[in-house]
This record gives C-alpha cells, structure tokens and sequence, in this order.
C-alpha cells in the first residue's frame, strides 16, 4: 500500500468514526447546554423525559433485542421507586449512596423472580404472566396501605443527597444528575448490545431455534437479559420516585407498562436511540394534549400509534438510521 493510499484510508477511518459518533456527541452537547437557556418548566419536562428515556431503553434491551414482549415493566420502576421512597419518606435515609444501590437491587431481584417464572413460557403466554406480575405488585400496592400509602401513595420523597458539604440538589443539579445517570446508561447499554452477549440475543431474537443448535444456553441468556433490563429500570425507578415526590399503586400497573412499550415501538425497536427518541415524541404529545384537550389525550396516543405502525414502521429511530447510513455511504467514505 503506498503513501496516498495510507492517507486516503487514514482519512476515511476518520470521516467513519466522525459520521458515528457525531450524533451522540451533538446531542450530548445540546443536553448539556439546554438547561441555560429554556424555563424551569421546560427543564422539568426534559428531565422527565430523560427518566423515561432510560426506561424506555430498558425495556428495548428485552423487546427489541431480545425479542420478549413483556407488558408488566413498570414492575421494575415501580420497585425500586418504592424501596427508595420508603427509605427516604419512612426511614430518613436520604443519602444516594444507599437509596440508589439499594433501590436498583431491589428491581434486578424483583426482575430475577419474575422473568424465572415468565420464561418458562413463551410468546402470548409471557406477556400475560408479566402483565399478570405487574397487575399483582400493583394491586400489593393498593392493599399494603401501612407500608405503601395504598391508593393515596407514598408521599414526601425528597431528593437525596450526595453528602458532599455545599451540595444541595435543586432542580437544575437534578436534571444534570439524570441527564449523567442517561449517558452512563446509554453507554452502558450500547456496549452491551454491541457485545457477544449482545449479539447472540439478536440471534436469538431472529431464529431461537438455530442459536440451540449452535451450542447457546438461549434460556440462560433470555433470563440474563431480562434480570440486566431489570436493573437498567430501577435505575429509572431511582430517579423517578424524587422527581415526582410520590409513589402511587398506578406506576406498576398496566398504563405505565404500556406507554414506554408505545414509546419503544414508536422510537423503533431494537435501535437503541429509537426509544429516546419515542419518549420525546410520546411526552411532548402529552404535554400539549394536557394543555389543549387533556381529555382526548388517549385518542391521540392511539392515532400515532397506528400511524407510526402503517406508514412510518420500524419506528422513526429505523428510518433516521437508515438516512444517516445513506449520509455516511456518500460522503463518509468519499475519496479525500
């Protein structure tokens, strides 16, 4: 290979990397600069979205890449909200370095007992058991008043605090806290995908069959990713429970688990980025909805959903993929 040809590829390996990143860092950025110039309102509502970001990419990790449609996720979120209610409300724990630990053990066991009994079934009848697990921790919920606060819910969870001397989180430290726990988790979650593990869900995602026949535990990794899910959702659940200021039976039950599997299917499944981006368009929607016409807020969801399905499938995160694929072909890997 000779000195033009080196250069040439030097410079294509940069353009490449630069079409594949430059996303993540732009947006990164946008995030990081936003708070400055939007109200307090708005800041609140893109802290909100980021929470449910994390969510919603949580569930993807088992939805899109692993192919399990599960309908009891805000299981998970649910938990880990009111263990560190709990320990904030009742207890007085308030330092994150026990509640946020604490909290997200609680999702990932929670996580591990109920994707042991729902992968013992597979396709309508997993959904239903999930659906069925998160209609029981809600229900538990309503019924536990002592503990839970039953239907009134689990009031007075402030934010937590980091024990650093001159901290105190306002609501502008809170957001920059979520928006370093959704880039951590982003991380964290793109790796996974991108690694072995991550590509023998895909596999088992497509044809199940023919990864059992290659030697792959497929049960094993199913329920690996199910408890990892878990985690990734208490994580939310975590920063959840201060935002709102309450826990109530509800974020367990059906209505949450079905709006963030909206968002992911809307987003695009299976792209990681996809479902960030339905949280957008799903928060947003209902934000004007609730201002405009909050009683046909439904309907609306509804309507862009089956619009998402007919003509915009796989999501929009599939399409916008694909358009930033076609930019970097041409002009990632034009000659110098």
């Amino acid at each position: 290979m000779n000195k033009a040809n080196i250069a040439g590829y030097a410079g294509t390996s940069w353009r490449d990397w630069l079409f594949a990143y430059a996303p993540y860092i732009g947006i990164g950025i946008i995030l990081l600069i936003i708070p400055a110039f939007i109200s307090t309102y708005f800041q609140s509502l893109l802290t909100k979205v980021l929470i449910f970001a994390i969510f919603a990419m949580s569930l993807d990790l088992i939805l899109g890449y692993t192919g399990l449609l599960s309908l009891g996720h805000a299981a998970y979120l649910g938990v880990a909200g009111y263990t560190a209610g709990l320990l904030i409300a009742r207890l007085g724990l308030t330092s994150f370095w026990i509640v946020a630990p604490a909290a997200i053990v609680m999702a990932g066991i929670a996580a591990a007992i109920i994707g042991y009994i729902s992968l013992r079934v597979s396709g309508v009848y997993f959904l239903l058991v999930t659906l069925a697990f998160g209609q029981l921790l809600s229900v538990v919920a309503v019924k536990w008043r002592a503990v839970t606060g039953g239907t009134d819910g689990l009031v007075g969870i402030i934010y937590p605090d980091f024990g650093i001397p001159g901290l105190t989180l306002t609501d502008t430290n809170y957001y920059y806290l979520v928006f370093i726990a959704f880039a951590v988790c982003f991380f964290l979650l793109y790796r996974l995908i991108n690694s072995p593990f991550g590509k023998a869900l895909v596999g088992i995602r497509e044809n199940e069959s023919r990864m059992k026949c290659l030697g792959y535990n497929t049960w094993a990794h199913k329920y690996i990713a199910f408890i990892v899910s878990g985690l990734f959702a208490g994580v939310a659940g975590v920063l959840f429970a201060p935002f709102y200021g309450i826990m109530v039976p509800g974020h367990l039950g059906l209505m949450t688990s079905s709006s963030v599997m909206l968002m992911v299917v809307i987003g695009g499944a299976g792209t990681l980025f996809g479902p960030v981006i339905g949280a957008i368009v799903v928060l947003l929607l209902e934000h004007f909805a609730s201002i405009y016409t909050p009683e046909r807020w439904p309907l609306i969801l509804g309507v862009v959903f089956v619009i998402c399905v007919l003509f915009i499938r796989g999501g929009f995160g599939f399409h916008l993929s694909k358009f930033w694929s076609r930019l970097r072909i041409r002009y990632g890997n034009a000659e110098s």
